[in-house]
Protein backbone atom coordinates (compact mmCIF):
# COMPACT_ATOMS: atom_id res chain seq x y z
CA UNK A 1 0.00 0.00 0.00
CA UNK A 2 1.31 3.62 -0.87
CA UNK A 3 0.75 6.81 0.98
CA UNK A 4 -1.44 8.03 -1.44
CA UNK A 5 -3.79 4.55 -0.74
CA UNK A 6 -3.20 5.08 2.69
CA UNK A 7 -4.31 8.38 3.35
CA UNK A 8 -7.25 7.67 0.81
CA UNK A 9 -8.28 5.13 2.66
CA UNK A 10 -8.06 6.41 6.31
CA UNK A 11 -10.69 9.73 4.89
CA UNK A 12 -13.07 7.13 3.51
CA UNK A 13 -13.12 4.54 6.51
CA UNK A 14 -13.68 7.88 8.98
CA UNK A 15 -16.33 9.96 6.83
CA UNK A 16 -18.15 6.30 6.35
CA UNK A 17 -17.76 6.69 10.50
CA UNK A 18 -19.77 10.28 10.07
CA UNK A 19 -16.43 12.35 10.23
CA UNK A 20 -16.15 15.67 7.98
CA UNK A 21 -13.02 15.51 6.48
CA UNK A 22 -11.04 18.70 7.59
CA UNK A 23 -8.04 20.22 5.60
CA UNK A 24 -4.52 20.59 6.89
CA UNK A 25 -2.91 24.08 8.04
CA UNK A 26 0.13 26.11 7.46
CA UNK A 27 3.38 24.63 9.35
CA UNK A 28 3.59 28.07 10.66
CA UNK A 29 0.91 28.25 13.81
CA UNK A 30 -1.47 30.63 13.77
CA UNK A 31 -1.67 33.08 16.88
CA UNK A 32 0.29 30.14 18.87
CA UNK A 33 3.56 31.89 20.46
CA UNK A 34 3.78 28.10 22.26
CA UNK A 35 5.29 26.31 19.07
CA UNK A 36 7.62 27.06 16.25
CA UNK A 37 5.91 24.79 14.24
CA UNK A 38 2.89 22.58 13.62
CA UNK A 39 3.87 19.35 15.73
CA UNK A 40 0.40 17.49 15.72
CA UNK A 41 -2.67 17.37 13.93
CA UNK A 42 -4.33 18.95 17.14
CA UNK A 43 -2.45 22.56 17.16
CA UNK A 44 -4.97 23.73 14.48
CA UNK A 45 -7.83 22.78 16.43
CA UNK A 46 -6.99 24.24 19.97
CA UNK A 47 -10.15 26.73 20.11
CA UNK A 48 -12.22 23.97 19.31
CA UNK A 49 -11.18 21.19 21.85
CA UNK A 50 -11.33 23.89 23.99
CA UNK A 51 -15.00 24.08 23.32
CA UNK A 52 -15.57 26.19 20.60
CA UNK A 53 -17.94 25.04 18.26
CA UNK A 54 -16.38 23.91 14.81
CA UNK A 55 -18.39 24.84 11.71
CA UNK A 56 -18.10 21.27 10.19
CA UNK A 57 -19.48 19.48 13.48
CA UNK A 58 -18.25 17.14 16.44
CA UNK A 59 -16.53 14.42 14.77
CA UNK A 60 -13.65 15.29 12.41
CA UNK A 61 -10.68 14.03 10.14
CA UNK A 62 -7.70 15.05 8.41
CA UNK A 63 -3.89 14.64 7.50
CA UNK A 64 -1.87 17.17 8.70
CA UNK A 65 2.21 18.39 7.71
CA UNK A 66 4.24 18.24 11.12
CA UNK A 67 7.25 19.37 12.14
CA UNK A 68 9.31 17.92 15.17
CA UNK A 69 12.85 18.84 15.77
CA UNK A 70 13.13 17.68 19.84
CA UNK A 71 14.11 14.10 18.52
CA UNK A 72 16.75 15.66 16.02
CA UNK A 73 19.75 13.85 17.10
CA UNK A 74 17.82 10.73 16.84
CA UNK A 75 16.99 11.31 13.17
CA UNK A 76 19.07 8.77 11.29
CA UNK A 77 17.95 5.29 12.59
CA UNK A 78 14.84 3.82 10.99
CA UNK A 79 12.02 5.56 12.57
CA UNK A 80 12.72 9.46 13.52
CA UNK A 81 11.89 12.07 11.33
CA UNK A 82 11.61 15.85 11.38
CA UNK A 83 9.04 16.13 9.04
CA UNK A 84 6.29 13.66 8.91
CA UNK A 85 2.40 13.58 7.78
CA UNK A 86 -0.13 13.44 10.53
CA UNK A 87 -3.53 11.22 10.26
CA UNK A 88 -6.12 12.13 13.08
CA UNK A 89 -9.27 12.02 13.86
CA UNK A 90 -11.40 14.14 16.99
CA UNK A 91 -14.47 13.38 18.89
CA UNK A 92 -15.42 16.79 20.13
CA UNK A 93 -17.20 15.96 22.81
CA UNK A 94 -18.99 13.10 21.09
CA UNK A 95 -17.47 9.62 21.40
CA UNK A 96 -15.08 8.54 23.82
CA UNK A 97 -12.22 5.79 24.56
CA UNK A 98 -14.48 2.80 23.55
CA UNK A 99 -15.81 3.96 20.24
CA UNK A 100 -12.55 5.86 19.51
CA UNK A 101 -10.65 2.29 20.35
CA UNK A 102 -13.34 0.26 18.33
CA UNK A 103 -12.35 2.52 15.35
CA UNK A 104 -8.74 2.18 15.91
CA UNK A 105 -8.88 -1.61 15.75
CA UNK A 106 -11.05 -1.68 13.09
CA UNK A 107 -9.23 0.05 10.60
CA UNK A 108 -6.05 -1.50 11.58
CA UNK A 109 -7.14 -5.25 11.62
CA UNK A 110 -9.76 -5.20 9.23
CA UNK A 111 -9.40 -6.88 5.66
CA UNK A 112 -11.08 -3.87 4.02
CA UNK A 113 -8.75 -1.50 5.43
CA UNK A 114 -5.22 -2.05 6.55
CA UNK A 115 -5.80 -5.62 7.51
CA UNK A 116 -2.85 -5.74 10.04
CA UNK A 117 -2.99 -9.32 12.06
CA UNK A 118 -4.25 -8.95 15.04
CA UNK A 119 -2.19 -11.14 16.38
CA UNK A 120 0.97 -8.49 16.03
CA UNK A 121 -1.09 -5.56 17.70
CA UNK A 122 0.02 -4.68 20.87
CA UNK A 123 -0.92 -1.75 23.00
CA UNK A 124 0.00 0.45 26.21
CA UNK A 125 -2.46 2.51 28.32
CA UNK A 126 -1.89 4.70 31.19
CA UNK A 127 -0.45 2.93 34.34
CA UNK A 128 -1.72 5.70 36.91
CA UNK A 129 -0.14 7.03 39.57
CA UNK A 130 -0.56 9.31 43.15
CA UNK A 131 -2.37 11.97 41.22
CA UNK A 132 -4.63 10.26 38.36
CA UNK A 133 -6.05 6.29 38.45
CA UNK A 134 -5.15 3.64 35.71
CA UNK A 135 -6.49 3.81 32.69
CA UNK A 136 -9.07 0.74 33.24
CA UNK A 137 -11.24 1.54 31.23
CA UNK A 138 -9.03 2.01 27.49
CA UNK A 139 -7.53 -1.17 28.91
CA UNK A 140 -10.92 -3.35 29.04
CA UNK A 141 -11.81 -1.48 25.63
CA UNK A 142 -9.15 -3.58 24.28
CA UNK A 143 -9.64 -6.77 25.94
CA UNK A 144 -13.70 -6.52 25.04
CA UNK A 145 -12.03 -6.61 21.02
CA UNK A 146 -9.26 -9.28 21.88
CA UNK A 147 -6.19 -8.21 22.78
CA UNK A 148 -5.21 -10.67 25.39
CA UNK A 149 -3.65 -9.48 28.72
CA UNK A 150 0.14 -10.41 28.01
CA UNK A 151 -0.36 -7.88 25.10
CA UNK A 152 -1.63 -4.69 26.90
CA UNK A 153 0.89 -2.76 28.57
CA UNK A 154 0.64 -0.62 31.77
CA UNK A 155 2.88 2.14 31.39
CA UNK A 156 3.68 5.56 33.16
CA UNK A 157 2.97 8.84 32.87
CA UNK A 158 5.85 9.98 30.63
CA UNK A 159 5.20 7.34 28.05
CA UNK A 160 1.48 7.26 28.19
CA UNK A 161 0.29 10.77 29.57
CA UNK A 162 -0.51 14.15 27.37
CA UNK A 163 -0.73 17.44 28.45
CA UNK A 164 -1.13 20.30 29.99
CA UNK A 165 0.83 22.04 28.00
CA UNK A 166 1.49 24.63 30.81
CA UNK A 167 1.17 24.35 34.66
CA UNK A 168 -2.31 23.91 34.34
CA UNK A 169 -4.84 23.00 31.43
CA UNK A 170 -6.21 20.33 29.83
CA UNK A 171 -5.03 16.71 29.58
CA UNK A 172 -5.22 12.96 29.90
CA UNK A 173 -4.19 9.20 28.84
CA UNK A 174 -3.54 7.53 26.12
CA UNK A 175 -2.92 4.59 24.41
CA UNK A 176 -0.47 3.53 21.86
CA UNK A 177 -0.99 0.76 19.22
CA UNK A 178 2.81 -0.64 18.35
CA UNK A 179 2.89 -3.97 15.81
CA UNK A 180 5.60 -6.45 16.43
CA UNK A 181 8.06 -6.59 13.23
CA UNK A 182 9.44 -9.92 13.99
CA UNK A 183 12.73 -8.76 15.74
CA UNK A 184 14.22 -10.99 18.16
CA UNK A 185 13.57 -9.14 21.70
CA UNK A 186 16.69 -7.45 23.11
CA UNK A 187 16.08 -8.58 26.87
CA UNK A 188 14.00 -10.40 28.86
CA UNK A 189 12.15 -6.68 29.52
CA UNK A 190 11.49 -5.59 25.83
CA UNK A 191 8.13 -4.30 25.34
CA UNK A 192 6.52 -1.57 23.37
CA UNK A 193 8.36 1.75 23.71
CA UNK A 194 11.89 0.09 24.13
CA UNK A 195 14.41 1.40 21.70
CA UNK A 196 15.78 -1.68 20.02
CA UNK A 197 13.14 -1.65 17.39
CA UNK A 198 10.84 -4.75 17.75
CA UNK A 199 7.76 -2.93 18.51
CA UNK A 200 7.10 0.21 16.12
CA UNK A 201 3.99 2.86 16.94
CA UNK A 202 1.63 3.71 14.54
CA UNK A 203 -1.27 5.14 16.29
CA UNK A 204 -1.91 7.09 19.60
CA UNK A 205 -5.41 7.62 21.17
CA UNK A 206 -5.33 11.04 23.76
CA UNK A 207 -8.32 11.46 26.06
CA UNK A 208 -8.40 14.72 27.16
CA UNK A 209 -10.87 14.55 29.83
CA UNK A 210 -8.88 16.41 33.16
CA UNK A 211 -8.27 19.48 33.88
CA UNK A 212 -4.78 20.30 36.03
CA UNK A 213 -5.43 23.39 38.41
CA UNK A 214 -3.75 25.47 40.20
CA UNK A 215 -4.01 23.13 43.44
CA UNK A 216 -2.23 20.17 41.21
CA UNK A 217 -5.85 18.16 40.88
CA UNK A 218 -7.20 16.83 38.46
CA UNK A 219 -11.33 17.69 38.12
CA UNK A 220 -12.38 15.89 35.15
CA UNK A 221 -13.43 18.18 32.38
CA UNK A 222 -16.78 18.93 31.01
CA UNK A 223 -16.30 18.37 27.47
CA UNK A 224 -13.83 15.44 26.77
CA UNK A 225 -12.35 15.07 23.58
CA UNK A 226 -10.58 11.97 21.66
CA UNK A 227 -7.23 13.36 19.66
CA UNK A 228 -5.66 10.87 17.99
CA UNK A 229 -2.21 10.70 15.39
CA UNK A 230 -1.30 7.74 12.94
CA UNK A 231 2.08 8.80 11.03
CA UNK A 232 2.16 8.19 7.54
CA UNK A 233 5.90 7.49 7.13
CA UNK A 234 5.80 4.39 10.15
CA UNK A 235 2.65 2.92 8.77
CA UNK A 236 3.30 2.47 5.24
CA UNK A 237 6.48 1.24 6.18
CA UNK A 238 5.01 -1.44 8.20
CA UNK A 239 2.18 -1.88 5.52
CA UNK A 240 4.85 -2.95 3.05
CA UNK A 241 6.93 -4.97 5.28
CA UNK A 242 9.92 -2.11 5.21
CA UNK A 243 12.55 -2.15 8.14
CA UNK A 244 12.80 1.51 7.91
CA UNK A 245 10.37 4.53 7.41
CA UNK A 246 13.76 5.77 4.66
CA UNK A 247 13.06 2.37 2.35
CA UNK A 248 9.31 3.66 1.07
CA UNK A 249 8.44 5.58 -2.44
CA UNK A 250 8.40 8.69 -0.06
CA UNK A 251 12.01 8.46 0.10
CA UNK A 252 13.27 6.99 -2.95
CA UNK A 253 13.89 9.91 -5.00
CA UNK A 254 15.64 12.15 -2.74
CA UNK A 255 17.91 8.85 -1.79
CA UNK A 256 18.97 8.37 -5.45
CA UNK A 257 19.76 12.34 -5.86
CA UNK A 258 22.33 11.84 -2.40
CA UNK A 259 23.98 8.60 -4.00
CA UNK A 260 24.33 10.38 -7.25
CA UNK A 261 26.21 13.12 -6.09
CA UNK A 262 28.07 11.04 -3.13
CA UNK A 263 28.59 8.06 -5.35
CA UNK A 264 27.73 6.01 -2.14
CA UNK A 265 25.30 3.84 -2.30
CA UNK A 266 22.22 3.36 0.35
CA UNK A 267 22.40 0.04 2.10
CA UNK A 268 26.03 -0.50 1.81
CA UNK A 269 27.61 0.30 5.47
CA UNK A 270 25.76 1.74 8.47
CA UNK A 271 27.58 4.83 8.79
CA UNK A 272 26.55 5.90 4.97
CA UNK A 273 22.97 5.09 5.20
CA UNK A 274 23.27 7.24 8.80
CA UNK A 275 24.56 10.26 6.76
CA UNK A 276 22.11 9.68 3.54
CA UNK A 277 19.18 9.11 6.38
CA UNK A 278 20.22 12.54 7.87
CA UNK A 279 20.38 14.98 4.67
CA UNK A 280 16.68 12.93 3.38
CA UNK A 281 15.16 14.37 6.17
CA UNK A 282 16.63 17.15 6.79
CA UNK A 283 16.28 18.39 3.06
CA UNK A 284 12.61 17.30 3.19
CA UNK A 285 11.79 19.41 6.24
CA UNK A 286 13.30 22.47 4.81
CA UNK A 287 11.24 22.42 1.53
CA UNK A 288 8.34 21.81 3.41
CA UNK A 289 9.30 24.87 5.61
CA UNK A 290 10.09 27.54 2.73
CA UNK A 291 7.06 26.39 0.32
CA UNK A 292 4.59 26.45 3.42
CA UNK A 293 2.06 29.15 2.93
CA UNK A 294 3.47 30.95 5.48
CA UNK A 295 7.12 30.41 4.20
CA UNK A 296 10.40 30.82 5.92
CA UNK A 297 13.52 32.10 5.18
CA UNK A 298 17.00 30.84 7.07
CA UNK A 299 17.84 33.09 9.39
CA UNK A 300 19.27 33.24 12.90
CA UNK A 301 16.13 33.19 15.11
CA UNK A 302 12.74 31.17 15.65
CA UNK A 303 11.68 28.81 12.81
CA UNK A 304 14.42 30.08 10.61
CA UNK A 305 17.27 29.11 13.13
CA UNK A 306 15.53 25.88 12.87
CA UNK A 307 15.49 25.80 9.19
CA UNK A 308 19.05 27.00 8.86
CA UNK A 309 20.03 23.73 11.39
CA UNK A 310 18.86 21.56 9.42
CA UNK A 311 20.19 22.28 6.27
CA UNK A 312 23.59 22.95 7.29
CA UNK A 313 23.47 19.86 9.29
CA UNK A 314 22.53 18.23 5.68
CA UNK A 315 25.67 19.76 4.31
CA UNK A 316 27.81 18.46 7.12
CA UNK A 317 26.62 14.91 6.74
CA UNK A 318 27.19 15.89 2.67
CA UNK A 319 31.15 16.33 3.69
CA UNK A 320 31.03 13.32 5.45
CA UNK A 321 30.13 11.66 2.24
CA UNK A 322 32.75 13.25 0.31
CA UNK A 323 30.45 15.62 -1.44
CA UNK A 324 32.17 18.62 -2.59
CA UNK A 325 30.27 21.79 -3.65
CA UNK A 326 26.38 22.53 -4.26
CA UNK A 327 24.17 19.18 -4.01
CA UNK A 328 21.13 20.11 -1.96
CA UNK A 329 19.14 21.25 -4.97
CA UNK A 330 18.88 18.01 -6.72
CA UNK A 331 17.72 16.57 -3.55
CA UNK A 332 15.27 19.23 -3.21
CA UNK A 333 13.75 19.00 -6.26
CA UNK A 334 13.47 15.49 -5.52
CA UNK A 335 11.40 16.13 -2.52
CA UNK A 336 8.79 18.70 -4.56
CA UNK A 337 8.56 16.11 -7.41
CA UNK A 338 7.72 13.44 -5.11
CA UNK A 339 4.90 16.14 -2.99
CA UNK A 340 4.07 18.14 -5.39
CA UNK A 341 0.46 15.62 -6.36
CA UNK A 342 -0.38 16.36 -2.51
CA UNK A 343 1.05 19.84 -1.98
CA UNK A 344 0.99 22.04 -5.24
CA UNK A 345 1.73 25.34 -3.25
CA UNK A 346 5.60 23.35 -3.48
CA UNK A 347 5.62 23.96 -7.12
CA UNK A 348 5.26 27.88 -6.72
CA UNK A 349 7.76 28.26 -4.36
CA UNK A 350 10.42 25.88 -6.24
CA UNK A 351 12.05 28.98 -7.43
CA UNK A 352 12.68 30.18 -3.75
CA UNK A 353 13.13 27.13 -2.04
CA UNK A 354 16.20 26.61 -5.23
CA UNK A 355 17.67 30.00 -4.20
CA UNK A 356 17.63 29.89 -0.81
CA UNK A 357 19.73 26.49 0.06
CA UNK A 358 22.21 27.78 -2.53
CA UNK A 359 22.65 30.50 -0.83
CA UNK A 360 22.91 29.03 1.81
CA UNK A 361 25.05 26.31 1.10
CA UNK A 362 27.43 29.23 -0.19
CA UNK A 363 27.13 30.95 2.98
CA UNK A 364 27.70 27.88 5.27
CA UNK A 365 30.81 26.43 3.09
CA UNK A 366 32.48 30.39 3.51
CA UNK A 367 31.95 29.67 7.68
CA UNK A 368 33.52 26.06 7.29
CA UNK A 369 36.44 28.12 6.03
CA UNK A 370 36.48 30.35 8.93
CA UNK A 371 37.01 27.52 11.27
CA UNK A 372 40.09 25.90 9.13
CA UNK A 373 41.27 29.70 9.57
CA UNK A 374 40.66 29.48 13.38
CA UNK A 375 41.92 26.32 13.43
CA UNK A 376 45.52 27.24 12.17
CA UNK A 377 45.63 30.23 14.29
CA UNK A 378 44.82 27.75 17.16
CA UNK A 379 47.88 25.82 15.75
CA UNK A 380 51.00 27.35 17.49
CA UNK A 381 49.44 27.44 21.06
CA UNK A 382 47.93 23.40 20.54
CA UNK A 383 51.47 22.48 19.50
CA UNK A 384 52.78 23.18 22.66
CA UNK A 385 50.62 21.14 24.26
CA UNK A 386 53.13 18.23 25.59
CA UNK A 387 50.42 15.37 25.33
CA UNK A 388 49.55 16.92 21.07
CA UNK A 389 46.04 17.09 22.55
CA UNK A 390 43.59 20.12 21.58
CA UNK A 391 41.32 20.38 24.66
CA UNK A 392 37.50 19.33 24.38
CA UNK A 393 36.40 22.61 25.23
CA UNK A 394 38.33 24.41 22.30
CA UNK A 395 37.03 21.83 19.68
CA UNK A 396 33.22 22.43 20.95
CA UNK A 397 34.17 25.97 20.66
CA UNK A 398 34.99 25.88 17.18
CA UNK A 399 31.49 23.49 16.43
CA UNK A 400 29.71 26.12 18.30
CA UNK A 401 30.92 29.24 16.94
CA UNK A 402 31.93 28.75 13.52
CA UNK A 403 30.17 25.51 13.23
CA UNK A 404 33.04 23.41 12.11
CA UNK A 405 32.28 19.11 12.57
CA UNK A 406 34.13 17.24 15.21
CA UNK A 407 35.20 14.96 12.16
CA UNK A 408 37.00 18.00 10.40
CA UNK A 409 38.82 18.86 13.55
CA UNK A 410 39.76 15.78 14.08
CA UNK A 411 41.00 15.25 10.47
CA UNK A 412 43.02 18.50 10.55
CA UNK A 413 44.40 17.16 14.07
CA UNK A 414 45.58 14.78 12.34
CA UNK A 415 47.31 16.04 9.90
CA UNK A 416 49.77 18.30 12.44
CA UNK A 417 49.78 14.82 14.56
CA UNK A 418 47.56 16.14 17.20
CA UNK A 419 44.91 14.09 18.71
CA UNK A 420 41.50 15.51 19.70
CA UNK A 421 39.99 15.28 23.60
CA UNK A 422 36.80 13.31 22.53
CA UNK A 423 35.66 13.07 25.72
CA UNK A 424 35.91 16.11 26.80
CA UNK A 425 34.63 17.65 23.35
CA UNK A 426 31.33 14.93 24.36
CA UNK A 427 30.35 16.40 27.79
CA UNK A 428 30.49 20.17 26.69
CA UNK A 429 28.21 19.31 23.95
CA UNK A 430 26.20 17.14 25.80
CA UNK A 431 25.73 20.44 28.26
CA UNK A 432 25.17 22.10 25.13
CA UNK A 433 22.36 19.88 24.00
CA UNK A 434 20.71 19.86 27.37
CA UNK A 435 20.67 23.55 27.65
CA UNK A 436 19.31 23.96 24.04
CA UNK A 437 16.63 20.61 24.63
CA UNK A 438 15.32 22.63 27.85
CA UNK A 439 14.88 25.77 25.24
CA UNK A 440 13.22 23.77 22.96
CA UNK A 441 10.44 22.52 25.17
CA UNK A 442 9.72 25.57 26.51
CA UNK A 443 9.37 26.80 22.33
CA UNK A 444 7.36 23.65 21.49
CA UNK A 445 5.57 22.75 24.50
CA UNK A 446 2.55 23.97 22.41
CA UNK A 447 -1.27 22.84 22.28
CA UNK A 448 -3.57 24.26 24.55
CA UNK A 449 -1.47 26.86 26.31
CA UNK A 450 -2.37 30.45 26.20
CA UNK A 451 -6.12 31.07 26.28
CA UNK A 452 -6.46 33.46 28.67
CA UNK A 453 -8.86 36.58 28.33
CA UNK A 454 -5.57 38.80 27.53
CA UNK A 455 -5.20 36.75 24.12
CA UNK A 456 -8.79 36.88 23.68
CA UNK A 457 -8.36 40.50 23.54
CA UNK A 458 -5.48 41.00 21.57
CA UNK A 459 -6.84 38.29 18.92
CA UNK A 460 -9.74 40.76 18.48
CA UNK A 461 -7.85 43.91 18.34
CA UNK A 462 -5.84 42.08 15.30
CA UNK A 463 -8.96 41.82 13.47
CA UNK A 464 -9.26 45.91 14.30
CA UNK A 465 -5.92 46.63 13.32
CA UNK A 466 -5.96 44.29 10.00
CA UNK A 467 -9.16 46.61 8.84
CA UNK A 468 -7.66 49.67 9.47
CA UNK A 469 -4.74 49.01 7.80
CA UNK A 470 -6.92 48.34 4.70
CA UNK A 471 -8.78 51.67 4.96
CA UNK A 472 -5.59 54.02 5.57
CA UNK A 473 -3.31 51.89 2.96
CA UNK A 474 -5.04 50.36 0.64
CA UNK A 475 -7.34 47.04 0.41
CA UNK A 476 -3.72 45.44 -0.84
CA UNK A 477 -3.19 44.79 2.80
CA UNK A 478 -3.57 41.24 3.78
CA UNK A 479 -2.38 39.29 6.45
CA UNK A 480 0.62 37.25 6.54
CA UNK A 481 0.70 36.09 9.87
CA UNK A 482 0.53 36.89 13.44
CA UNK A 483 1.66 35.68 16.76
CA UNK A 484 -0.02 36.35 20.23
CA UNK A 485 0.95 36.63 23.91
CA UNK A 486 -0.72 37.87 26.87
CA UNK A 487 1.75 40.74 26.52
CA UNK A 488 1.69 42.08 23.13
CA UNK A 489 0.51 40.71 19.44
CA UNK A 490 2.27 41.07 16.23
CA UNK A 491 0.72 42.03 12.87
CA UNK A 492 2.21 41.25 9.51
CA UNK A 493 0.58 42.20 6.37
CA UNK A 494 1.76 43.02 2.58
CA UNK A 495 2.89 46.03 1.91
CA UNK A 496 6.03 47.72 0.18
CA UNK A 497 6.77 50.97 1.75
CA UNK A 498 7.71 51.80 5.59
CA UNK A 499 4.66 53.75 7.41
CA UNK A 500 4.49 57.02 7.86
CA UNK A 501 3.88 58.47 11.29
CA UNK A 502 1.27 59.90 9.88
CA UNK A 503 -0.13 56.92 8.97
CA UNK A 504 0.28 54.82 12.14
CA UNK A 505 -1.36 57.80 14.15
CA UNK A 506 -4.19 57.32 11.88
CA UNK A 507 -4.69 53.40 12.08
CA UNK A 508 -4.44 53.76 15.79
CA UNK A 509 -6.98 56.64 15.97
CA UNK A 510 -9.23 54.02 13.61
CA UNK A 511 -8.79 51.23 16.24
CA UNK A 512 -9.12 53.08 19.11
CA UNK A 513 -12.82 54.73 17.94
CA UNK A 514 -14.07 50.98 17.20
CA UNK A 515 -12.89 50.08 20.33
CA UNK A 516 -14.61 53.41 22.14
CA UNK A 517 -17.62 51.91 19.93
CA UNK A 518 -18.18 48.52 22.51
CA UNK A 519 -18.89 46.97 19.53
CA UNK A 520 -20.13 43.48 19.55
CA UNK A 521 -18.45 41.04 18.15
CA UNK A 522 -20.46 37.77 16.55
CA UNK A 523 -20.23 35.14 14.27
CA UNK A 524 -21.94 32.96 11.95
CA UNK A 525 -21.10 29.56 10.12
CA UNK A 526 -21.04 30.18 6.12
CA UNK A 527 -19.47 28.43 3.59
CA UNK A 528 -16.42 30.16 2.34
CA UNK A 529 -18.19 31.45 -1.24
CA UNK A 530 -20.79 32.35 0.71
CA UNK A 531 -18.23 34.39 3.15
CA UNK A 532 -16.49 36.25 0.48
CA UNK A 533 -20.05 37.15 -0.96
CA UNK A 534 -20.65 39.11 2.51
CA UNK A 535 -17.38 40.82 1.97
CA UNK A 536 -15.44 38.75 4.80
CA UNK A 537 -11.48 39.02 4.59
CA UNK A 538 -10.13 35.25 3.95
CA UNK A 539 -6.31 34.84 4.36
CA UNK A 540 -4.86 34.27 0.91
CA UNK A 541 -3.48 31.09 0.28
CA UNK A 542 -4.77 28.96 3.83
CA UNK A 543 -6.73 25.69 3.38
CA UNK A 544 -10.41 26.22 4.34
CA UNK A 545 -13.58 23.53 5.30
CA UNK A 546 -16.60 24.06 3.10
CA UNK A 547 -18.13 25.40 6.24
CA UNK A 548 -16.26 28.46 7.68
CA UNK A 549 -16.83 30.69 10.57
CA UNK A 550 -17.27 34.13 10.13
CA UNK A 551 -16.93 36.87 12.63
CA UNK A 552 -18.39 40.29 12.65
CA UNK A 553 -17.53 43.23 14.97
CA UNK A 554 -20.09 45.43 14.51
CA UNK A 555 -20.32 47.22 11.12
CA UNK A 556 -16.77 47.48 11.19
CA UNK A 557 -14.63 44.25 10.20
CA UNK A 558 -15.78 40.56 8.62
CA UNK A 559 -12.77 37.89 8.68
CA UNK A 560 -12.78 34.20 8.33
CA UNK A 561 -11.08 32.83 11.52
CA UNK A 562 -11.65 30.32 13.82
CA UNK A 563 -11.34 32.72 17.10
CA UNK A 564 -11.44 33.07 19.79
CA UNK A 565 -12.41 36.66 20.62
CA UNK A 566 -14.51 38.44 23.50
CA UNK A 567 -17.73 39.50 23.09
CA UNK A 568 -17.61 43.26 23.05
CA UNK A 569 -14.93 45.68 21.69
CA UNK A 570 -15.08 47.97 24.83
CA UNK A 571 -13.58 45.66 27.40
CA UNK A 572 -10.30 45.82 25.04
CA UNK A 573 -8.70 49.32 26.55
CA UNK A 574 -6.78 51.62 24.59
CA UNK A 575 -4.87 50.53 21.32
CA UNK A 576 -1.43 51.68 21.12
CA UNK A 577 1.50 50.29 17.79
CA UNK A 578 4.52 50.33 19.90
CA UNK A 579 6.83 49.30 16.78
CA UNK A 580 6.23 49.30 12.64
CA UNK A 581 9.40 47.78 10.71
CA UNK A 582 10.00 45.67 7.61
CA UNK A 583 9.20 41.73 7.92
CA UNK A 584 10.61 40.29 4.43
CA UNK A 585 10.74 41.70 1.22
CA UNK A 586 7.10 43.17 0.81
CA UNK A 587 5.55 42.72 4.25
CA UNK A 588 5.63 44.81 7.40
CA UNK A 589 5.08 43.94 10.83
CA UNK A 590 3.29 45.73 13.89
CA UNK A 591 3.87 44.86 17.37
CA UNK A 592 1.21 46.61 19.33
CA UNK A 593 -0.44 46.33 22.98
CA UNK A 594 -3.18 47.29 24.93
CA UNK A 595 -2.89 49.39 27.60
CA UNK A 596 -5.61 50.14 30.90
CA UNK A 597 -7.14 46.78 29.83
Amino acid sequence: MTAKELKTKYMAFFRSKEHAEISGKSLIPENDPTVLFTTAGMHPLVPYILGEPHPEGRRLASCQKCIRTLDIDDVGDTSHLTFFEMLGNWSLGDYFKEQAIEFSYEFLTSKEWLGFNPEDLHVTVFKGDSEVPADEEAAAAWRRLGIPEQRIYYLPRKDNWWGPAGQTGPCGPDTEMFIDTGKVACSPDCRPGCGCGKYFEIWNDVFIQYNKNEQGNYPPLKMKTVDTGMGVERTIAMLQGKKSVYDTELFEGIISSIEEASGRKYGSDKETDHSIRIITDHIRSSVFIMGDERGVKPSNLGQGYILRRLIRRAIRHGRKLSIEGNFLKKAALAAIDIYKVFYPELIGAEELILKELETEEERFLKTLKKGEHEFEKLLPALRKNPRAVIPGRIAFRLYDTYGFPIELTKELAAEQGLTVDLEGFGKAFEKHQQLSKQGAEKSFKGGLADTTEMTKKLHTATHLLHQALRLVLGDHVQQKGSNITAERLRFDFTHHDKMTDRELMEVEKIVNQQIERDLPVSFQTLTLKEAIALGAIALFGDRYEEQVKVYSIGDFSKEVCGGPHVEKTGILGAFRIAKEQSSSAGVRRIRAVLQNS
